[in-house]
């Protein structure tokens, strides 16, 4: 009853402010619009600059009352609105402490006069909240550079996204390293109603490598100055955002107060929540000057319109030189010259509500941005120990950080309804293939799989390495699962050469291998592997597409085409690269064979030369690979000819072949086809006898199997009678393609098939 009672009364009110406001405001318009007891014109049109009576001042004093008329209008206009509103509002939608009238889609929103009482904005609005139209685009940009701010920014865009209900534009400043990766990622991740653009964050350090700065964000952190030059001339609006930053709310909010901003405001900024620009957290502490606490630039607001009309180029760039003459160099990158700037021009900010920047670095006033959890907007990492930050309720922020970071990305493609996508010329190619298959298809899954996009993440840890300049450096290529992780270690102590891996994990495994990796110190002394991640999805281990992911980055001029429960031998690499010259692998098609073993003990004493190995075999100890269970896979090697051999050696084809071979990275892909356990190998080594590949097995290179537990694919292809049949259909398609490709050359394979 009692909330009945107050909207009755907000009702009276707004009603009577409508009535009375304007008669008043006409009043004191029409009272002042006599100068002498004649009345002057209001219109520009009428006025006379050449009257005796027209003077400045008076000229003045109409464009005041103008702008105050429109002002007026537009409340109006508002209140208006707002009564509407309150009309069609039903009394059993004001039950409870209080009613959310901040609509962005269906209605529904929070207000921030609710936290009027929490957070000092620039003004205590109880009004009606702007309304972001349902299909309206946001503009987000982003300065990204190098591997560990692309995974940060994943973070940070998968909390926009499982907030938001408007089409998302971003725009990514970023460098070579982080626009392969997150090009690849997007394209990929294949969202709805999401817009990606890049700009190219080298050719913009000449605009501000000028500027001496200590912060460990280094030249990238100073790029947010320039975006009024980097972004469209058509772009009016444009939120940015740090890279560790996470959204507990939708965007639009955020967006939505750009309609708020007035005059000459023109920078949305939260104001600094630790003491760093008061100058007082140590002796002779002395920084960027500053507006009070000064402003965070973790998150922006800016009209870039206006900016460009202000010439903020200019304004920076005169005052960054002349506090660099007294300060030397910044301490926090762009924002203490944006901060500086500000202290010159006050008018430019729009003071926005702390909860939309909750800063937590060290000994900061972050607390007082909330009450409850409901009040939270933004939250930001801005320490550099970033999770490891104190904070009385760290816990609460780090699980809500890392709820986001192990969220499944592939639940963020979802459809905007009503509002219209751009088209996107592969996700309607995948449309039609799929549209194409036969769904009562008994291996409709299988067929299926070969179309599936997998999300993809590239050098999700840090790469560096240039190839050897002579042109014969070779890198492992191998594939791999969760439950193989523990093979890297003894891989990357068997081989010191580069190596591109696959791994095929959901978002939780990966921040598992990631904590995996970085606790692990061999890994880490490792720079030269490129970990990249292909996302889980669908009923099928996607064995190839991974391998064809692994062999796409690599940036040598050959690869060995391993798997991860192989150990290669020691000195392998050196070995490869005098046989890619010795066998003029880079004038000739060859495959080079690396022969293969295994051994049924967990733990085994590598054999350290061929002399060793052949010992081990005699004693039983070690096998040829799979002699037991598929013999057909490797008896081409021939290893009776192989333990006496002290040369190369040539060796054909047979049905089942599947050696492991060193290649030139030109070799063709693996068919996508084959997923699971069954013929992924085998087709690609039909695939190169086609294409006249010769098979060349290297008298002194070995690789040993170590045991494992059965994945679980080959456990269904065992099991599943259904899984076998399919396989030999796809076997056979597969065959068929071939004879079509390659032609009367291609009949062996059927042949052989048949005879075996």
């Amino acid at each position: 009853m009692l909330g009945i009672c107050r909207g009755r009364r907000k009702f009276l009110a707004a009603s009577l402010t409508v009535l009375f406001v304007p008669a008043i405001t006409w009043i004191y318009l029409f009272a002042g619009s006599f100068e002498d007891g004649k009345p002057v014109s209001l219109s520009p049109l009428e006025s006379q600059p050449h009257s005796p009576r027209y003077t400045a001042s008076s000229q003045r004093e109409r464009e005041s009352l103008e702008v105050r008329m429109r002002e007026v209008e537009e409340e109006n206009r508002v209140l208006r609105k707002q009564l509407s509103l309150a009309q069609s509002r039903s009394p059993s939608q004001h039950h409870g402490n209080h009613s959310k009238t901040y609509s962005m889609e269906e209605g529904t929103g929070d207000s921030e006069s609710l936290r009027a009482g929490i957070v000092a904005g620039n003004s205590s609005e109880c009004g009606q909240q702007p309304v972001v139209e349902k299909c309206e685009t946001i503009h987000v940009a982003i300065v990204c550079a190098g591997y560990n701010a692309s995974r940060d920014v994943v973070t940070l865009v998968k909390s926009v996204l499982f907030h938001r209900r408007n089409p998302l534009h971003f725009h990514l400043i970023a460098d070579a390293i982080a626009k392969q990766i997150l090009a690849t990622l997007f394209q990929t991740w294949m969202v709805p109603a999401v817009r990606i653009d890049f700009y190219d964050a080298d050719e913009l350090k000449s605009e501000v490598s000028w500027i001496p700065n200590k912060h460990y964000s280094g030249i990238y952190g100073l790029m947010k100055l320039v975006l009024t030059k980097t972004l469209p001339s058509n772009l009016e609006r444009v939120i940015v955002l740090d890279t560790d930053i996470t959204f507990a709310t939708d965007i639009a909010e955020l967006w939505a107060i750009f309609h708020k901003f007035k005059g000459q405001q023109v920078l949305g900024l939260v104001e600094n929540q630790s003491d760093w620009y008061l100058g007082n957290l140590w002796k002779n502490h002395r920084p960027w000057p500053a507006l009070g606490r000064g402003y965070n630039t973790g998150v922006i607001l800016l009209l870039l319109d206006k900016l460009r009309k202000m010439k903020w180029e200019q304004m920076w760039r005169l005052t960054a030189e002349r506090e660099l003459m007294s300060m030397l160099s910044t301490s926090l990158a762009d924002q203490d010259i944006f901060n500086a700037v500000i202290k010159q021009n006050p008018f430019l900010v729009y003071q926005l509500p702390c909860f939309w920047n909750v800063q937590l670095s060290d000994h900061t006033r972050s607390e007082q941005c909330y009450r409850d959890v409901s009040d939270l907007k933004v939250i930001h990492w801005n320490s550099p120990k970033k999770l490891r930050v104190k904070n009385k309720h760290v816990e609460f922020f780090r699980n809500l950080y890392l709820t986001f970071l192990e969220y499944d990305g592939n639940l963020l493609r979802r459809e905007l309804f009503g509002c219209p996508s751009e088209a996107d010329i592969n996700s309607e190619n995948l449309q039609k293939q799929l549209s194409e298959l036969d769904e009562d298809d008994l291996c409709y899954e299988f067929r299926r799989e070969r179309f599936t996009v997998h999300r993809t993440h590239l050098y999700f840890l840090h790469y560096e390495y240039e190839p050897a300049s002579d042109n014969t450096d070779v890198t492992l290529v191998a594939q791999l699962s969760m439950d193989r992780l523990q093979m890297l270690e003894a891989i990357c102590k068997h081989w010191e050469g580069p190596i591109s891996l696959a791994l095929y994990l959901s978002d939780a495994e990966a921040q598992q291998f990631l904590r995996y990796a970085q606790g692990s110190e061999v890994l880490m002394s490792r720079h030269n592997v490129g970990y990249h991640i292909v996302y889980k999805e669908g009923q099928f281990y996607p064995v190839n597409l991974l391998r064809n992911v692994a062999m796409k980055h690599i940036s040598t001029p050959y690869m060995f085409l391993s798997d991860i429960d192989f150990l290669p031998m020691y000195g392998l690499y050196e070995y490869l690269r005098k046989s890619v010259i010795q066998l003029d692998l880079a004038n000739t098609k060859k495959a080079l064979i690396v022969p293969a073993f295994e051994t049924l003990r967990y733990r085994l004493s590598f054999p350290k030369s061929k002399a060793e190995l052949l010992s081990m075999l005699d004693m039983g100890t070690l096998f040829t690979f799979r002699y037991h269970v598929w013999t057909k896979g490797h008896a081409p090697t021939n290893f009776a000819k192989w333990r006496t051999a002290t040369t190369p050696y040539r060796v054909e084809w047979e049905a089942d072949f599947e050696p492991y071979v060193v290649v030139r990275k030109d070799c063709p892909e693996y068919d996508r086809r084959f997923v699971g356990f069954g013929w992924n190998k085998v087709a690609h080594i039909m695939e190169l006898d086609a294409q006249e590949y010769e098979f060349t097995v290297l008298p002194n290179a070995y690789m040993i199997h170590m045991p494992h537990a059965p994945s679980f694919d080959i456990t269904k292809f065992r099991s599943n009678k259904q899984y076998r049949i399919c396989l030999k259909t796809l076997k056979e398609e597969f065959q068929q393609d071939m004879s079509r490709h390659y032609g009367f050359a291609a009949l062996k394979y059927l042949t052989a098939e048949n005879n075996s």
